[in-house]
């Protein structure tokens, strides 16, 4: 059904783009309707426009709060113009059809992120647009409505010679429009809920799709990337310096090599930490980021062959050489020096990822879509220290133990369930991932750990190695694997019935053992 438009209501607060959308409907002779700062706009183009006031015969009051909250207004996008009842009282209160309504709202999002005024953030909450935007969505049948700048040139394509607009074009307005107002009203309730310590009683989370990706984790299956509103970190905030857009897998897999990477402070140590289907195969702390990348890399470089590498420091020429030497997907790092970029460039479908603000954020909040509904938590952002430690074990860990408990453990953190990482002067050198079984995970560590090269090596022999474990041991035998392939100390929750047997197996093979009391299941 086509309608003619004959009246249009423009009420917008960015005016970019509306120039040629505005000398358009006045080639139609259309009634133009506006408000304040809008109309002034139309003013100046030497088009006549009609005052909100004069169709609600009350002026602009309360600095604006108050101006197109009336019946008048909303007769005129809500009559259903075929309805004889809705017609009489148009009729009788000389109410007249409004065909167009153009609103983009007050900018409650750019204000929170520019202003800590909460009196200024307030001001910014748009009560007039939402209404009449509803109102006009929800009469789509005969009323046009355009809530999004990008959509002008459409819709000048859509009045065409003729003026008018089909109902098809009218119901994809109104649906998007009724997802605009839906996210303004997420944004709103998300900085009430931040600035009010309140829980959430509906979920709320205000995210816009930043590009649509090529496909899913398969390429039947289709995908996009939506980027938070409140927090703007993380991948979807990252700089692509160089390389092709990343896909599903790549930003699945570059969060969990960043996630990783933050747990290392560059002040106290660089880190390099290799990705590869969401695990690590290779983690490792050193004097320099090179030295940590040769270290994260002897862990396990077969499967580090295409993988993701976060650094948690500046990429420097040196680490840059050795990266390209063999084949990698994505680099991650918070900085890169102007001579790394020229080496990196030297492999066109290398992706170079910079996160500036790598350490400025966390996200507090982790969620996943499950068939009918959602689970959501907060984050794990637990940080060990040496001081929760509890040693319950005869012999104790010196120095250099500690420190690789407390690596192990960060390390364990992020790896899938069931984990245990073997550890050696804070590099991995085994790790066990994702097994129904903790024990079978231990034998998959040390299975790695064997096709290291010059695993026999001291420095890479499991001999004197630390082990961590994600969650407790419910029986002897998966700490009997790690004992009997040379750890001299673990680290675990603890926290099983079997934690007397466990401890004495300990002491038996005369080991130290620390108990954190916090279990890290990632699945």
């Amino acid at each position: 059904m086509e309608i003619k438009i004959k009246s249009a209501l423009i009420s917008v607060s960015d005016k970019s783009g509306l120039e040629p959308l505005i000398k358009k409907l006045h080639e139609y002779k259309v009634n133009i309707i506006s408000t304040g700062g809008t109309a002034k706009f139309i003013k100046k183009l030497n088009i006549p426009v009609t005052d909100v006031s004069e169709l609600t015969q009350f002026p602009e009051m309360m600095d604006g709060r108050v101006k197109t909250l009336h019946p008048n207004i909303h007769g005129g996008l809500l009559a259903i113009r075929d309805n004889k009842e809705h017609k009489k009282s148009q009729d009788r209160f000389g109410i007249i059809d409004i065909d167009l309504l153009i609103s983009n709202l007050y900018p409650f999002e750019k204000t929170i992120n520019t202003s800590d005024n909460f009196e200024t953030c307030i001001e910014n909450i748009d009560i007039g647009g939402p209404a009449m935007l509803r109102s006009a969505s929800k009469n789509h049948k005969y009323v046009c409505v355009i809530s999004d700048i990008s959509d002008y040139t459409e819709l000048i394509q859509e009045l065409g010679d003729k003026g008018s607009t089909s109902l098809e074009f009218r119901t994809k307005c109104a649906a998007k429009t009724f997802e605009r107002t839906a996210h303004y009203d997420g944004m709103i309730g998300h900085w009430f809920k931040k600035n009010s310590n309140t829980k959430n009683q509906k979920f709320i989370e205000p995210a816009t799709i930043k590009s649509e990706l090529r496909y899913g984790e398969n390429p039947h299956q289709t995908a996009v990337i939506l980027q938070n509103t409140f927090n703007q970190s993380g991948i979807p905030s990252a700089q692509l310096v160089q390389g092709k857009d990343l896909s599903y897998n790549n930003i699945n897999d570059a969060d969990a090599a960043l996630q990783l990477i933050k747990e290392f402070d560059p002040k106290k140590d660089a880190a390099v930490a290799i990705i590869k289907h969401a695990n690590p195969c290779g983690v490792a702390c050193g004097e320099s980021l090179h030295e940590a990348y040769h270290k994260a890399l002897a862990c396990d470089p077969n499967s580090a062959f295409g993988g993701i590498i976060a650094l948690n420091k500046e990429l420097d020429v040196e680490t840059a050489k050795s990266i390209t030497e063999i084949f990698t997907e994505i680099i991650i790092a918070p900085d890169v020096t102007d001579e790394a970029k020229n080496i990196i460039s030297l492999k066109k479908n290398l992706r170079l990822l910079v996160c500036k603000n790598m350490y400025e954020q966390n996200y507090e909040s982790n969620f996943k879509s499950i068939q009918g509904g959602i689970l959501y938590q907060s984050n794990d952002n637990h940080q060990l220290n040496k001081s929760d430690l509890e040693i319950v074990t005869e012999i104790k860990p010196n120095k250099q133990q500690v420190d690789d408990m407390l690596f192990a453990f960060k390390v364990c953190k992020h790896v899938k369930s069931n984990a245990i990482v073997y550890v050696k002067n804070k590099k991995t050198i085994g790790i066990g991932a994702g097994q129904m079984s903790r024990v079978d995970s231990a034998k998959i560590a040390v299975t790695k750990n064997l096709a290291m090269p010059n695993h026999t090596n001291d420095e890479n022999s499991l001999s004197g190695c630390t082990v961590a474990s994600d969650a407790f041991f419910p029986f002897p035998d998966g700490l009997l694997v790690a004992i009997e392939s040379g750890a001299s100390s673990v680290i675990q929750p603890g926290g099983s019935i079997k934690d007397k047997d466990i401890i004495s197996a300990a002491n038996n093979a005369g080991i130290s053992m620390a108990l954190t009391g916090i279990r890290h299941f990632k699945h």
